[in-house]
């Protein structure tokens, strides 16, 4: 997959994930818009080591102002945007506990950075993907959308509004040539599944594993193939799609 010269912003791309996708991009060609409320500095950093330009900025995505200032700078510096990645989201700071007991601050902030966040950054690149005639925004859910996850119903109704969020998305902006789809991966073996689990993480990742067809643990690297193809122009007829990279938990 040839990305070369085309610019990609990626959400929640301090660390993990978001970083594994800035990687990935940048090795593949792209100019790499890192932003997250964390600095992404050192993403920049991996980004300019794969031979790539890059850029890093501070973003609020539940902020239409911080969402449409970093549409902005990207567009002035690249004079374009071709993808977006959303995947900002709270998870490895949540409190998870039953339905019931879980606070009302917490709910609200979980479906104001998982999915508010989502329509925000979306608003915000509409524009230049349109004047570019076309683009590929990818959004990132979780299994807890489909499989249902216990003692965590504000990260499940979170990620359950991302796939809602795409297909609605999809059907809009269809005649437009952009594309509009979801990855929603299995646990992940990342910093933010060390955070929420802590000395239970290995307990949990091997229960996670003897519920899948193919039983090996999930790293970032296995979740990035998807977001590539999904950016790119071979999945050019592929949209309102959500695609399940879990080892085989889920069989839709």
């Amino acid at each position: 997959m040839d990305f070369k010269n085309k610019v990609v912003i990626i959400t929640g791309a301090s660390r993990g994930l978001g970083q594994e996708y800035a990687r990935q991009f940048a090795r593949h060609g792209a100019h790499v818009v890192a932003c997250d409320l964390r600095s992404c500095d050192e993403t920049l950093r991996i980004i300019k080591d794969e031979g790539a330009e890059g850029l890093a900025l501070t973003t609020d995505v539940t902020s239409e102002s911080s969402t449409f200032e970093m549409a902005a700078a990207a567009s002035d510096r690249f004079d374009a945007i071709d993808i977006l990645v959303n995947n900002a989201a709270l998870y490895g700071s949540l409190t998870f506990a039953p339905f019931d007991k879980l606070k009302e601050s917490e709910w609200d902030a979980t479906m104001n950075v998982n999915a508010k966040g989502i329509w925000q950054c979306c608003k915000a690149v509409l524009p230049a993907m349109k004047k570019g005639e076309g683009g590929a925004i990818i959004n990132i859910s979780s299994l807890a959308a489909i499989y249902g996850m216990p003692n965590g119903l504000h990260y499940t109704a979170s990620k359950a509004a991302v796939i809602g969020i795409t297909r609605g998305l999809a059907r809009e902006v269809g005649r437009f040539n952009i594309r509009v789809n979801t990855v929603a991966p299995n646990v992940v073996n990342t910093d933010a599944t060390s955070e929420v689990w802590g000395d239970k993480r290995d307990k949990i990742m091997a229960a996670t594993q003897s519920q899948q067809a193919i039983r090996k643990p999930l790293e970032k690297e296995d979740i990035v193939g998807t977001v590539l193809f999904l950016a790119s122009d071979l999945s050019k007829l592929t949209t309102g799609q959500t695609i399940m990279v879990d080892g085989g938990t889920v069989l839709l």
